[in-house]
């Protein structure tokens, strides 16, 4: 009897040192999850969706009723709204933001003709000046980027049936069609982009860029080598076939490697494909399911990095170390935006004035 008694109690301690374990596993994964991004107060509650991170000191981020707020120490957050200078710009949704340095940028507002525009500062947002409006009463831009301080891009939905982009050489003063055939701009039937992020449009070295697109029978991503005078496509195998669904962000490094992300928006733990990647400046794409599963809105290329990117979105964000081969989850947290100025440090926005600061381990290729 004693033997048997002896017996169950060590099962009962085996038992208890599994479950001791397992939880131990399961609470180190979670605030390892937690602590990969720090919150940290906006003084905004706005939805934020436009976000530029210039270095580990300056980064802009923009959202709704005229709002812009920026950094210049990588800590705190200043309120530099477009609105308190020009309350006419409250009814504005800035979706997106370019950063050039601590005293400029360039902020682009999202909606049906003249809801979408352009306004810069160069005093650090204490000033604002609108550059352009759109002037298609059909058109709505859904992101901007720049290859530098001059010369940078604006992408918009189709305008009598082709996609808008535009071409600035001159700091978002002026602005024209680059394309020299706009026929090969031609989209598909209930194609469009989604404002959701800035990132549907992306840039990268010298000449190259990118948009992604959803709502139609497929999902395609463009390229352009040469500024937008010229531009390729190619589908990929994210679904679409309705107005929330389909590619939402696009992003490249400078080795040609690149991947685009997407899903439901409707659904932001739902199933199916939500990236693809591609080799070869996007001639060809691979399913490459990224974590968390379901809803991402962006993506993002880490700096200094030929194999590591970050997700985003509704689902939390993850990232991969390896090309896709495998996903880490950063975080279960829902964000809109992500932005890197070099493997240690970054940020990410989201809904009701969230700003995140990057607090996990140093993101480099395996």
């Amino acid at each position: 009897m004693k033997s048997h008694q002896t017996v169950e109690h060590c099962r009962t301690m085996i038992r208890q040192s599994i479950c001791l374990l397992l939880s131990s596993l399961f609470f180190s994964s979670a605030v390892f999850a937690q602590d990969a991004w720090k919150k940290v107060d906006s003084g905004v509650t706005v939805e934020l969706r436009g976000l530029s991170v210039v270095n580990r000191h300056v980064a802009w981020a923009s959202g709704a009723k005229g709002t812009v707020i920026r950094t210049v120490d990588g800590e705190n957050w200043q309120n530099v709204s477009i609105s308190l200078s020009l309350p006419e710009t409250s009814q504005l949704d800035f979706r997106d933001i370019q950063g050039i340095d601590k005293f400029t940028a360039i902020a682009m507002s999202a909606g049906p003709g003249k809801a979408s525009t352009i306004y810069k500062t160069t005093d650090g947002g204490a000033h604002w000046e609108q550059m352009i409006v759109n002037g298609e009463a059909t058109g709505f831009w859904d992101a901007i980027d720049f290859w530098d301080a001059n010369h940078g891009v604006i992408f918009g939905d189709p305008i009598a049936g082709q996609f808008q982009v535009l071409i600035t050489n001159d700091g978002g003063k002026t602005w024209k069609n680059a394309a020299k055939d706009l026929t090969q701009l031609a989209a598909l039937p209930n194609e469009g982009a989604f404002a959701a992020s800035g990132t549907c449009v992306s840039i990268a070295g010298k000449n190259d860029v990118w948009f992604a697109t959803g709502g139609a029978e497929k999902t395609r991503v463009f390229h352009s080598a040469d500024r937008g005078q010229t531009w390729t496509f190619a589908e990929t195998a994210v679904a679409a076939g309705a107005p929330p669904k389909g590619l939402f962000s696009v992003a490249f490094n400078q080795h040609g490697l690149g991947f685009a992300v997407g899903g439901d928006y409707q659904k932001a733990k739902g199933e199916g494909l939500n990236a693809v990647i591609s080799r070869d400046k996007a001639k060809t794409w691979n399913a490459a399911p990224a974590l968390p599963s379901g809803f991402l809105s962006v993506v993002v290329a880490v700096p200094a990095q030929a194999k590591t990117f970050v997700v985003g979105g509704l689902a939390g964000s993850g990232v991969t170390r390896n090309a896709g081969l495998s996903w880490e989850v950063l975080s279960d947290t829902p964000l809109n935006a992500i932005g890197f100025a070099d493997p240690l440090h970054g940020w990410a926005v989201g809904p009701k004035g969230l700003v995140m600061k990057y607090a996990g381990k140093r993101l480099v290729d395996e």
